[in-house]
């Protein structure tokens, strides 16, 4: 029987690490789409943006929500350094409403508005599953 190929994940936020991890795979949200890892992966650096880090830890996919930041791979190690990194256990529905309250300000320009849209969506779809 051939060993597991798998990696070390790290997830960490600035007053935390979210996650300390030996994972199968990694699927990870860049700012221009999601980015699978596997064992051996070719070195990289790359922006988050927000969405869900899905990862397969024996036999089973489990999801985070990263609210952007940075992900290097190397040497079979992806690292996420994200400003917010949330499980599904986390995710309230006071955190989906502020998410939602930020989206309909009509203070804010349009980027942000997007951005807090996108966040809110995000975060219902993981809390629904």
């Amino acid at each position: 029987m051939a060993a597991q190929k798998t990696i070390e994940l790290a997830v960490i936020t600035p007053e935390q690490k979210v996650l300390e991890a030996t994972v199968e795979s990694a699927v990870i949200p860049a700012h221009d789409g999601e980015l699978g890892v596997l064992h051996n992966r070719a070195p990289l650096v790359c922006e988050l943006g927000i969405g869900r880090l899905r990862y397969r830890s024996q036999g089973r996919t489990h999801t985070l929500f990263v609210d952007g930041g940075f992900a290097q791979v190397y040497r079979n190690r992806l690292t996420v350094l994200s400003d917010r990194a949330l499980t599904p256990e986390q995710i309230d529905e006071p955190t989906i409403e502020a998410a939602a309250k930020q989206a309909r300000d009509p203070g804010l320009p349009p980027a942000q508005r997007a951005l807090a849209r996108r966040r809110a969506s995000v975060l219902r779809s993981i809390r629904g599953r």
